[in-house]
């Protein structure tokens, strides 16, 4: 796929880790199968889009946080 061999999946990993910290990985990959989903729903003619607004994604991390 475009190209990528292991070692070069292994770098951009390292890379991914580094700027974004291990603990926003599931977050960031989330926030891009919602996007890709969207994109291709979007694409379909679909009316139907998922978006949800930063304050409820702020709650929810403020009530896992609490916990």
């Amino acid at each position: 796929m475009f190209g990528f061999g292991i070692p070069e999946m292994i770098i951009l990993l390292v890379i991914v880790m580094v700027v974004f910290g291990a603990g926003k990985i599931p977050e960031v990959a989330g926030a891009m199968g919602k996007s890709i989903r969207n994109f291709k729903a979007a694409a379909e003619g679909k009316d139907e889009v998922v978006i949800k607004a930063a304050s409820e994604i702020e709650e929810k991390k403020d009530a896992k946080d609490e916990k």
